[in-house]
Parts: C-alpha cells; sequence; structure tokens
C-alpha cells in the first residue's frame, strides 16, 4: 500500500465546554488534493491548527511519510514539510514582502552575520513568479491589496517547496475568499502544477470549488468526520446534506420573504466623489429596501459603502440621512446617525477579539449599558447578549466566552447582534457572508429578511452575484468609479447575472 504523505490518526481535542474534534482520522497521499468541508464550529480550523502546531491534540497523531511526528510549533510543522494559509492573514503588514515570505529563516540570507537584503529580495521574486503576481518583493505589505497580501500568503507558503527536499503538504484555509474569479483560477492552475512536488489541503465555504480542485472530499460535522468521499460526481447539494444533516433550502435567498420598500427615504447621496475612487454616486434608499452594489475589485464599491459608514471621507458631494444633510467625520459618527458597517474584515474592524460575546455585542450601544455614574451594568449587558446568542443560534460556551475563540460564523453572528443591539436605521453589509459556511449564510439570509421587514434598510456588497441578485431589491452595478447600470430585482423578476457582467466588466 502506498504510505501517505501525511495522516491524522484518532485526533480529538477540546476547549472549555466544548469538544471541537472527537477521534479524527484522514490521509493524504503524494500529489493529492484533499478538500475539508463542514459548517462553522465543525472542527475544520482546529484540526489545521494542530497540523500546523498552533494547537496540540489531547490524544491521537500526526504522522509524515508513515512516521509520527511531533508538531509543537509552527516552525516543527515546517521542517516537517508542512506549510499554511490562514483565512486571517498572517501577513506582518509592517514588512517587506521579501521579509514576510522568509519570516523566520532569515538565517538563509546571512553574510559575515548580516542579513542580504538583496539575495533575500531575488529569492522571494523567485516566489512571487509562482503566484504570478509582479511586484517589488521591497515593497510593504500595508501598501498592498488584500487579495495581493493573500497571494503573498499562498507565496510564503509554497516557499517550503524550495527548501524541503522531499514531498510538502500545504494546508490552505479559505485562500480564495478575497480572491476574483481570474485569480481563483491562477491559483488553481498553480495547484495542479505543483502536484508533482506538493500536496495540498483544501478549505472552502465555496463547495463548486472544493468539488473543482479536489480528488477527495472529507466532510466533518460536530468535530466528527461523517463522511470521505470522492469529488468526482458528488455534488454541491450532497456536501450541504452531510455538512448540516438536511437538504439546502429549496428557496435559498428567502425571496418570498422580500419586503417590498417603503417610500420613506433613509439615505441619499448625490454626487458623491471620492478621487481615485469613484465619482458622481447619486441614489436613494428606502426603508425596508436591500440595495445591492455589484462590481469587480477596483470597481469603487468598497470605497464607497466605507464612506456611507463614516470609515473614509468623500472628496465631493453630500449625503442625507432621512432628509439631513450629514457630514461623518468617524465612524463614530455614522452610528450616531443611525449608520452601521458590517466590515469585510471583521477580525480587525468588526470585533475586539480579546473582548467577550457580551462586551462585542454591546460596544456600540454602551451608554445604555452604563449608569450614570459610569459603572457598567453587566447583569442587562449578559442578559442582552443572551437574548441575541439564543436569537440568533450562535454556538458559545457562553456570553463570557473570548469573541477571538468563536468560528467565523459566529462572529459574523455578533457583529451583526451588536448593530441590532445598537438600533442602526441604515447597515452596511460588506460581504457578510464571506468565509462562513452555507448553514451559517441561511442564518444571515433570514436575519436580513427580518431586518427588513422590521424597516432597515441595508446597503449590501455581496460574496457572488448570484448573493447581490437573489438578497436585493434594487441593484447598482459600478465598473471604474462609476455607476453604469440600475436594474430592479422584485420576486419572480431577478435579472440574470449575464445583465450585470454586461455592465461590470
Amino acid at each position: 500500500m502506498t504510505v501517505p504523505v501525511l495522516e491524522v490518526r484518532g485526533v480529538s481535542k477540546s476547549f472549555p465546554g466544548v469538544k471541537a474534534l472527537d477521534d479524527v482520522s484522514f490521509a493524504i497521499n503524494r500529489g493529492e488534493v484533499v478538500g475539508l468541508v463542514g459548517e462553522n464550529g465543525a472542527g475544520k480550523s482546529t484540526l489545521l491548527k494542530i497540523l500546523n502546531g498552533v494547537y496540540q491534540p489531547d490524544s491521537g497523531g500526526i504522522y509524515v511519510d508513515g512516521q509520527k511526528v511531533s508538531v509543537a510549533s509552527p516552525r516543527q510543522a515546517f521542517d516537517s514539510g508542512i506549510a499554511m494559509v490562514f483565512q486571517e492573514q498572517s501577513i506582518l503588514p509592517t514588512l517587506t514582502v521579501a521579509e514576510n515570505i522568509f519570516l523566520g529563516r532569515e538565517e538563509e540570507f546571512l553574510r559575515f552575520g548580516l542579513i542580504s537584503k538583496s539575495r533575500m529580495k531575488a529569492a522571494a521574486a523567485e516566489e512571487l513568479k509562482k503566484v504570478h503576481l509582479d511586484i517589488d518583493p521591497g515593497l510593504r505589505c500595508a501598501d498592498l491589496s488584500f487579495a495581493a497580501r493573500q497571494m503573498v500568503e499562498i507565496a510564503k507558503a509554497l516557499s517550503l517547496n524550495s527548501r524541503i527536499k522531499g514531498h510538502v503538504t500545504v494546508l490552505l484555509d479559505e485562500p480564495t475568499s478575497v480572491l476574483e474569479q481570474k485569480e481563483v483560477d491562477l491559483l488553481f492552475r498553480i495547484i495542479r502544477d505543483l502536484r508533482d512536488r506538493a500536496s495540498f489541503v483544501f478549505i472552502s465555504h465555496r463547495l463548486e470549488e472544493v468539488l473543482g480542485i479536489s480528488d477527495r472530499v472529507y466532510v466533518l460535522r460536530d468535530g466528527k468526520v461523517v463522511k470521505e468521499l470522492p469529488a468526482a460526481g458528488a455534488t454541491v447539494k450532497d456536501l450541504h446534506q452531510l455538512m448540516v444533516g438536511r437538504q439546502l433550502h429549496h428557496e435559498y435567498y428567502r425571496e418570498a420573504r422580500q419586503a417590498t420598500p417603503s417610500t420613506q427615504v433613509v439615505l441619499s447621496c448625490e454626487a458623491l466623489s471620492k478621487d481615485g475612487s469613484f465619482a458622481d454616486v447619486s441614489f436613494e434608499l428606502h426603508a425596508g429596501e436591500v440595495l445591492g452594489i455589484a462590481g469587480v475589485v477596483g470597481s469603487g464599491r468598497e470605497d464607497l459603502a466605507r464612506c456611507l459608514a463614516g470609515h473614509a471621507r468623500p472628496s465631493r458631494g453630500s449625503v442625507r440621512i432621512a432628509g439631513q444633510a450629514v457630514d461623518f467625520h468617524s465612524a463614530h459618527d455614522a452610528t450616531a446617525d443611525g449608520v452601521g458597517l458590517l466590515p469585510a474584515e471583521r477580525k480587525v474592524e468588526g470585533l475586539v477579539a480579546p473582548f467577550s460575546v457580551a462586551e462585542n455585542m454591546t460596544l456600540a450601544a454602551l451608554p445604555r449599558f452604563t449608569s450614570p455614574g459610569g459603572a457598567i451594568r453587566f447583569g442587562a449587558e449578559r442578559q442582552t447578549a443572551q437574548d441575541w446568542i439564543g436569537r440568533l443560534k450562535i454556538k458559545t460556551p457562553s456570553s463570557a466566552t473570548m469573541v477571538g475563540s468563536l468560528s467565523g460564523g459566529n462572529q459574523q453572528k455578533v457583529v451583526l447582534a451588536k448593530w441590532r443591539i445598537a438600533g442602526v436605521k441604515v447597515l452596511i453589509l460588506d460581504h457578510p457572508t464571506r468565509g462562513i459556511d452555507v448553514g451559517a449564510k441561511e442564518d444571515v439570509y433570514d436575519l436580513i429578511r427580518e431586518m427588513t421587514a422590521e424597516g432597515l434598510a441595508i446597503v449590501l456588497l455581496g460574496d457572488t452575484l448570484e448573493e447581490v441578485i437573489g438578497l436585493s431589491s434594487r441593484i447598482l452595478v459600478m465598473r471604474d468609479g462609476k455607476v453604469t447600470a440600475r436594474l430592479e430585482a422584485p420576486p419572480g423578476a431577478k435579472p440574470q447575472q449575464v445583465e450585470l457582467l454586461r455592465h461590470m466588466v
């Protein structure tokens, strides 16, 4: 029998109040791409962190080429031929591209006790060629786009290929969540080209991608492997049913519950512009409406959303809330006027990871939980948090649990609860389902329909065109900073994706 290049045998891992992994076993053969799927909280990220040496298993072991190995740190994992690309990027923004790629391996470039920056940059340039990223290795990562930083992260993992003489295994945790389709296609081509030197574990909530790139798929549910199956012949519906134990809802985007917007205008903008990003954007947003904004990366829609939420300032134009002109100098100003933002990078901008679930939920409405003397009313805070934990089906041991320890989907629900508690009238959703599983997506879609039924107005930057079309009442299409089309999207008469694409590219 062929010895697997990497194998996990009987691994279990518990945290206070949660059994994250329960006797998990799986194997990866040479040159193979193995998909790993499951709902948020199923144990996928915990398993990858054990393979990367971030966590230690309570029981079970890791085997490389049939030999049991101790992986007590990411460095030991790297030395054992295991590299990881994290869902939440590990790139250090203050360091250069070259310094990030070879972080912890600087001794390879020592000459007379000093690091040769020129040799490091030259080596980094070779690694960047693997991911077809044509940038200066001396650039600071802070000056790159999020997608470019993701490609640097992938180049860093693939650099193991030139350091280890034997076969290597690359763990890819949601590597495509911020990539455009052409970048996803490029990544898949890179994976296929490297199969003679590397094997891959591929995690993605985009199940069609998992089936498209994988040879076999393992499905995790509640910390256990419930099925191993060949990717060929499997369908997204098959995986979904195995992941959540039920069939994919026949009306995924809850179109029948799409509210009819009222005539009340809650937010409007006139000729809004931000130099170098977008220009002359005008629209009205009504109570109970989902206004979708479609466009590729660089279309200006992300910067528009940030300006509407006070995270950036426009160069020209006006914004009105309930007919009154506003000039947001900060996100705090926007919140005070009833506008909230669920950001694409929830861990960086949406949450305070060391704070508890309850503290994060009440952060935007702290005065409501503060006594006249300035003391926080912890009992009221806990009760409110507990109510929303139940309402949104948030998986957490308690409201006192640090929010950074929750899965991505449950973190997203905490951010949504924060804005519901704050009582905002306008909520801007920037990729609200990015990096969360299909079951958690359904919960988010339910909440969107619930919020609009209560009169909340939503601006949506969806993760896919299908999502924007399915959820929106109206759609603005942007290209090169301009609004190129305005489409109605009523129930039963949704526009086709090709109609949007015609105005996007």
